[in-house]
């Protein structure tokens, strides 16, 4: 039985990605991916190696969660190595917990490693720290999928009353419920928030606004998009610098 590494692609910048996880790219039998890990990844592969693509786009599985448990213990049977490469942190909303629960029930050895978060990631390439002294001494990273007929209910908004950073995740299609539920915990409807599209690439754009026009304003973006609000945000009219690199 062979070894599953769960592997952080990182933010898609693909010098982000880390020096442990390129090792184990470059020795895998077989990368099993999802669709947020720059595809540039895959041309380091050694001759032979296999892939399975199980990405996702717009809450729709190509492989539902559970048929890539299955894939993942069926390819320790076979393979060696194992890479499952997740775009950011597998831990980070990348439901990497739930894969090593399975494969720790299967008695299949796996091993985690780390990748730099979207979270802090593509905030900093926005020219956006998401702590600054004075201004922000904590942030939140929160999930931007609602659940099932737009019910936010699965979110604790309460916890989002304070002036820490909030960055949301995968939140762009449902950007007007986010500002809405903000605005009626008593944030004013001119708090800054910046919309950051395919952060840390080529194609990166970022659309600064507020919680009241912020929406209006990011039509169009593509995904994957993050969604930054707080007081940080003003900073990036001084510290903006990847798109003068």
């Amino acid at each position: 039985m062979g070894k599953v590494y769960l592997t952080g692609a990182g933010p898609g910048d693909l010098e982000l990605l880390t020096v442990k996880a390129l090792r184990v790219i470059r020795e895998a039998d077989i990368i099993i991916y999802d669709r947020l890990a720059n595809a540039e990844i895959l041309k380091e592969v050694k001759d032979g190696c296999e892939f399975l693509y199980v990405g996702k786009e717009d809450a729709k599985h190509t492989i539902p969660q559970e048929e890539i448990n299955e894939a993942l213990f069926a390819a320790s049977l076979k393979y060696e190595i194992v890479v499952r490469l997740k775009g950011g942190d597998p831990f980070v909303f990348g439901r990497g917990g739930e894969e090593a629960l399975f494969l720790k029930d299967k008695n299949v050895a796996y091993e985690i490693i780390p990748g730099i978060s979207s979270a802090i990631s593509v905030p900093a390439y926005a020219g956006i720290p998401v702590t600054h002294r004075g201004i922000s001494t904590a942030f939140k990273v929160v999930t931007g999928h609602i659940s099932a007929n737009n019910d936010s209910s699965n979110i604790n908004w309460d916890d989002l009353k304070s002036d820490d950073t909030i960055v949301f995740l995968m939140g762009l299609k449902n950007i007007d419920i986010i500002c809405e539920n903000l605005l009626s915990l008593g944030k004013s409807k001119d708090y800054p928030v910046a919309v950051i599209s395919k952060g840390t690439t080529p194609e990166q754009k970022v659309v600064v606004g507020t919680l009241e026009d912020i929406a209006q304003k990011s039509k169009g973006l593509a995904t994957p998009a993050l969604i930054v609000i707080g007081e940080v945000v003003n900073l990036r009219e001084k510290l903006q610098w990847f798109e003068s690199v």
